[in-house]
């Protein structure tokens, strides 16, 4: 059980954080960078959870992501230990597939597109592009924390590296938040981009 007594603690003022393991590191790691747009995209499907416009069926799948998704800071939090240690929350294989089955499942009714798409239509689908085009973001984050420190285990000369599954987590997720924008706006929602000389003057 996750207990907060105090918010503000000072500790950061200097520029630095703790991660998960308790080691220091400055805010501006992309470890720190990675899990924080984590957090902006957790809350981007909030707010689209706000609109109360989304189906049920959405609304519980994006319930569900943003506790993953809270389960995905905390594995970014964490540098790769060696098995053995004490162990901690990761993201596995079974939530990867899990995204999948659901991009399955609901693209499967959608009419075959045409052209790209704008982000647009329902306000909840629009909160929904911008959720996916965050997820994006956290995933080129990961990919920069997965180059300076490898997705390894720590050894004595390495902190541990990132989880790659959490790399794929968010490649799948981006995919499946496409997917759900086009559920929300229905199947004459969807609003095709023009290319320029296709559109009048």
């Amino acid at each position: 059980m996750v207990r907060l007594t105090k918010i503000y603690t000072r500790t950061g003022d200097g520029g630095q954080t703790r991660l998960a393991d308790m080691s220091v590191t400055a805010k501006t790691d992309p470890r720190v960078a990675a899990y924080g747009d984590v957090d902006e995209t957790n809350s981007a499907i909030g707010l689209a959870l706000a609109t109360g416009d989304l189906p049920d069926e959405v609304a519980d799948v994006c319930r569900q992501l943003q506790n993953e998704l809270f389960d995905l800071g905390a594995d970014l939090s964490s540098p790769l230990k060696p098995p053995g240690e004490v162990p901690q929350l990761r993201i596995e294989q079974s939530a990867i597939d899990r995204l999948e089955s659901w991009c399955d499942y609901f693209s499967d009714p959608l009419p075959s597109l045409t052209s790209f798409i704008l982000p647009g239509g329902s306000l909840a689908a629009a909160q929904l592009h911008v959720a996916r085009t965050v997820a994006r973001r956290a995933e080129r984050s990961v990919w920069a924390a997965a180059e300076r420190y490898g997705t390894q285990p720590s050894t004595e000369d390495s902190p541990g590296g990132v989880n790659p599954l959490a790399i794929r987590y968010l490649n799948r997720l981006s995919d499946l938040l496409f997917i759900l924008t086009r559920v929300v706006n229905g199947p004459s929602g969807d609003i095709l981009w023009l290319p320029g000389g296709q559109r009048g003057r």
